[in-house]
């Protein structure tokens, strides 16, 4: 029997604020700044969506290799007693046509890989529609970390320098010229860094409002600097502002938890399917962490992920899923029978999946709203260019098309969306929201969100255990990747002589995700917050 007053009360908060208690609200995200920006709005008295705004745009400028405002925001909300997934897909420029891209590395690095950027267009609406205070509030913080600066971290200079070369390609160099030390090497970690024409940009949103980004000077600028360098995006492209969608969560059951999550186009049918597959399993097997145990797992990942790739799916274009599978019990009990009886390791269509960089971030308040947001600009550093003059990262999301199949609901034909791999989630008791919660990770988002919450809810692992557990991923053709030596010694060898293909990650690899969460006690008042311990965020609450 599911005991949450028990899960609760093994929670330990922690100096770091990776693990953080409050009376009235709580955010947690993948950086400091961004969290306090949060917090700064609930005490203002903003609402969560306020708190997840600022939040948000303030991760743009401190984490500027995950998301900003020339990316993508997809989020799910509980406000007002109603659960709502905010659709703020990107969309291709009218001039995108699959003959533009026959040099392949032009889909993911440089002008013609980026999209219309949808993150203001989604902040906006949500602060318009949703939240409390004014736009120029919750714009505020991130101008002021823009202008004032925050220091690099260990994480950011390694990821400069691992992506040294690809910014180098870019003939501009506007990439390097923003995001390099004097354009040319890594920042160093401590190094304040400073964003004096974003945070001019910022200054002129705020003044201005969210529409101003896609009418006016700003599009004007895009367009101009999109021409100079043969890029695709054009100033008519950013005057019809991207479309938010308001679309109705999935629902299933996991143990006596209900859990909701983001339909296509993203993938929170996957995270379902994989939770539905684990309910199939008594609690003893999944307690005890055997072999056998994690051969159904692995298999499980792979199968569900191959579930997807073999029912690509368009909402814009027509219903071709029936989510009530998602609740056929004669269905799932023969998909989890099949893999206990033992699966040989067949071929499988296989995708490619990027070693993307995304963020998430959770906030819930006093008044009963929660708030998950996961927002990116697709390749770590997008697409390695800068909007000049506006100092922001342009998006690699025309990576996320299909190029080949014409067949395939998100090939790539102007003015469509590609697909996405997030899955924000959040975890009802009865009627009231318990845990929001998510993660970056590309394909690995929902097999991570799953372990998290096995581990809480089937293993009764307190959430500090539940985040520092190793982490495991099976991909659609049966690549194994886990972390090194964190697993019993006979797990891998066990795997391998499956026929699975081994993938060894450091420990603590942020490959493996980035849980950020938040928990309405139910068995007394307040929050606790969870900040991932893989990557550089904190929680922090009112």
């Amino acid at each position: 029997m599911l005991n949450l007053e028990k899960i609760e009360k093994s929670f330990q908060a922690s100096k770091d604020q990776k693990f953080s208690e409050s009376k009235k609200g709580m955010v947690s995200s993948a950086f400091p700044n961004a969290s306090k920006a949060g917090v700064e709005m609930l005490k203002k008295g903003g609402n969560a969506v306020d708190a997840a705004c600022a939040t948000a745009l303030a991760l743009g400028v401190c984490e500027p290799q995950a998301s900003g405002i020339g990316g993508q925001s997809m989020g799910i909300i509980h406000v007002d007693g109603k659960t709502i997934c905010i659709d703020g897909s990107t969309r291709s420029p009218s001039l995108a046509v699959p003959s533009r891209f026959k040099i392949e590395m032009h889909r993911s690095l440089g002008y013609k890989a980026t999209t219309v950027p949808s993150t203001v267009a989604v902040m906006g609406f949500l602060n318009e529609k949703y939240g409390n205070l004014e736009w120029a509030d919750i714009i505020k913080p991130a101008i002021k970390i823009a202008k004032k600066g925050y220091r690099i971290t260990q994480l950011q200079h390694d990821l400069q320098q691992r992506e040294l070369d690809n910014f180098t390609k870019i003939e501009s160099k506007s990439g390097a010229k923003y995001f390099l030390k004097e354009g040319i090497i890594p920042y160093e970690p401590k190094d304040l860094f400073v964003q004096e024409d974003l945070a001019e940009m910022l200054l002129y949103l705020a003044d201005n409002g969210y529409k101003s980004f896609y009418h006016g000077k700003i599009p004007k600028i895009i367009d101009a600097d999109m021409r100079t360098n043969k890029g695709l995006l054009r100033e008519d492209d950013l005057v019809m502002i991207p479309k938010i969608i308001e679309r109705e969560p999935l629902v299933g059951r996991y143990r006596n938890l209900i859990v909701k999550t983001f339909p296509p186009p993203a993938v929170g049918r996957i995270l379902l399917l994989i939770l539905m597959l684990l309910n199939q399993l008594p609690l003893s097997i999944i307690k005890n962490k055997k072999e056998e145990f994690y051969h159904y797992l692995v298999e499980t990942f792979k199968r569900s992920l191959a579930f997807r790739t073999q029912r690509p799916y368009d909402v814009s274009t027509y219903k071709q899923f029936d989510d009530k599978l998602l609740h056929d019990k004669t269905f799932l009990k023969h998909l989890s029978e099949s893999i206990i009886d033992g699966i040989k390791l067949n071929p499988t269509n296989k995708i490619k999946f990027h070693d993307e960089d995304t963020t998430h971030l959770s906030v819930m308040d006093d008044e009963g709203n929660a708030v998950g947001i996961t927002q990116s600009i697709e390749l770590v550093y997008g697409s390695k260019v800068a909007a000049e003059g506006l100092g922001f990262l342009f998006n690699s999301y025309m990576s996320s098309f299909e190029f080949e199949n014409i067949n395939y609901p998100h090939y790539l034909r102007p003015n469509t969306t590609p697909w996405t791999s997030v899955a924000p989630a959040i975890i009802f008791n009865k009627k009231n929201p318990w845990m929001t919660l998510g993660t970056p990770g590309s394909d690995r988002i929902p097999t991570v969100i799953a372990q998290f919450i096995s581990s809480i809810v089937d293993s009764g692992s307190s959430p500090n255990e539940a985040m520092d557990k190793p982490r495991i991923h099976c991909s659609v053709d049966g690549i194994v990747s886990l972390e090194r030596d964190r697993f019993d010694g006979n797990i891998v060898p066990y795997l391998a002589e499956l026929g699975y293909k081994i993938e060894l990650k450091e420990p603590y690899s942020y490959f493996h995700g980035a849980i950020h969460a938040v928990i309405k006690k139910q068995s007394s008042k307040g929050f606790q917050g969870m900040a991932e311990i893989r990557r550089d965020g904190i929680a922090v609450g009112l």
